[in-house]
Formats: structure tokens, C-alpha cells, sequence
């Protein structure tokens, strides 16, 4: 399988075939994210994007923390020399958060705290696979700061009102499982045991074909911002991940290996 690694910023950018990892990689500090960080992973999320080898990503972080958010430090420093904030990339936290045009899966891989933005950036994410040393919270508001990132957003979607709440308001952290409770933790396992639960999640996606796979997240994310069920169903057909997939050939390439007993080209060797 091919591999290749590339580092910009305190982001590690590794390709195995075709599932990309992006790597969160500033240990000392809990992987905190500074400006550069920010418009580094906004860059390699781009390239994956455009890279139609690259089917699946994921975001992990080093060390004993998924990412504590925003490193507060470099903050307090910045507004003591009088500097304001800093100018985020086109998609906003993380060049994630407000990336609402990525149809291609990602799996939040979160080894450990996962607080603020840092929470944040997995649930940003389609999938999330906690180890059990994993902690979720929005403490933003002990810092003076508010959850602009888009976590009150999305919980409040995947949650419900009380549940959001209850996690904005007193900015505490939960488990791995109570999130799993919750219902925004797909799987927890044991931490030695993490990198084998993506993995085995990226096979099952890969079995999929790329295309219908890539429909098949744009009509969930559709059918979340459209005003009726009936007008979700209605459109679908006009979402051009749906265009793309009609035009891949997949249709028929499907129902000839199942009749042929044999693999679709695009599942795992």
C-alpha cells in the first residue's frame, strides 16, 4: 500500500492508500491550536478534498489528548502586546468547522481530551471512535470565551435541547461513555485498541463505492437542513454529489460484480 507522510505546522498529514490522517501534533500542549495550525489544517483538508484517491480522512491527535481547543497561553500573550484575534481560514476552526462542502467521510480518531474547539473539530466530523480515556466538554465560558465554533450547533442537532444544555452552560467534561450515552460517541474502546477500531470503521466505508458513498452523506446532511422530509426527498436528485454518482458508473459496475462473484474494484484488496 502506498504511504506518504508530509508535516506542516504542527499537522502530520499521513496517506495509507486511500484513508488520509491528519494528525494533530503539539503533545506539549495537549495539541492546543495555534493561528498557523489552523490555516495548515485548512490546506491539507483542501488537498484531500481534491484528491479523488484519497476516499477516507481522519483526525487524531498525539500524545495523551485528542485537542484542548485553543491554546488560551498564546492568547493571553497576544493581548497583552495589544494584538487582536487572529484571522481564521476560509473554513473557519481548524479549516473544519464550517466545511460544509466535504462530502467525503471523516472519522474523528479522539485519544483523549477533547475540550472547546478541540471537541469542536470532532464533532465536525461524520463519525467519532473514542478511547476510554476520552473526555468531551465546552468549557469556553470559565475562559470568558463562547463556543463559536459550531458545538452548541451541532449537539443541540445530535442531542437535543436539555442534554446541550446541560454541556454549554456548566462547561463540564464528560466520559467516554456518557458521550456514548449521549449519542455523539459512535464506538469507545480501549486505548491501546483505537487505531484498529478506525481502521476497521475506514474498511467498512471502503466497501462502499466512492461515489455512492459520497451521496449517501450529502442526502443526511440535506435531509438536516432541509425545511420538510418531503423536500429533502424532492431535491436530492439536484445535490451534485447525487450528479457525480449517477455519472460514475458505479450503477453498473456494482450489479456486474455481484452477478460475476466477485469484488467491486473499489473494495479493499
Amino acid at each position: 500500500m502506498d504511504r506518504t507522510v508530509t508535516a506542516a505546522a504542527d499537522i502530520v498529514v499521513t496517506r495509507d492508500g486511500p484513508v488520509t490522517t491528519f494528525l494533530l501534533n503539539r503533545p506539549e500542549r495537549l495539541n492546543a491550536f495555534t493561528a498557523e495550525m489552523h490555516h495548515a489544517l485548512q490546506e491539507a483538508l483542501d488537498a484531500f478534498a481534491a484528491d479523488d484517491g484519497q476516499r477516507i480522512g481522519v483526525v487524531t491527535g498525539a500524545g495523551e489528548a485528542f485537542c484542548s481547543g485553543s491554546d488560551l497561553k498564546a492568547i493571553a500573550e497576544r493581548r497583552a502586546r495589544g494584538e487582536g484575534r487572529i484571522g481564521l481560514p476560509r473554513c473557519g476552526y481548524a479549516g473544519l468547522v464550517q466545511r460544509f462542502d466535504l462530502d467525503k467521510p471523516l472519522i474523528a480518531a479522539v485519544n483523549g481530551v477533547a475540550a472547546g474547539g478541540g471537541f469542536e473539530i470532532a464533532l465536525a466530523c461524520d463519525l467519532i471512535v473514542a478511547s476510554e480515556t476520552a473526555r468531551f466538554g465546552l468549557p469556553e465560558p470559565r475562559a470568558g470565551f463562547v463556543a463559536v465554533g459550531g458545538g452548541p450547533h451541532r449537539l443541540v442537532r445530535e442531542i437535543g435541547l436539555k442534554r446541550t444544555m446541560d454541556l454549554v452552560l456548566t462547561g463540564r467534561l464528560v466520559d467516554a461513555a456518557e458521550a456514548r450515552a449521549l449519542g455523539f460517541v459512535n464506538e469507545v474502546v480501549p486505548a491501546a485498541s483505537l487505531s484498529d477500531a478506525v481502521a476497521r470503521w475506514a474498511d467498512a466505508m471502503l466497501k462502499g463505492g466512492p461515489a455512492a458513498l459520497r451521496a449517501s452523506k450529502a442526502l443526511v446532511h440535506r435531509s438536516i437542513d432541509a425545511p420538510s422530509l418531503a423536500a429533502a426527498i424532492g431535491d436530492q436528485d439536484g445535490l451534485p454529489a447525487m450528479q457525480r454518482w449517477r455519472a460514475s458508473g458505479e450503477t453498473t459496475e456494482g450489479p456486474r460484480a455481484f452477478a460475476e462473484k466477485r469484488p467491486a474494484p473499489w473494495m479493499p484488496a
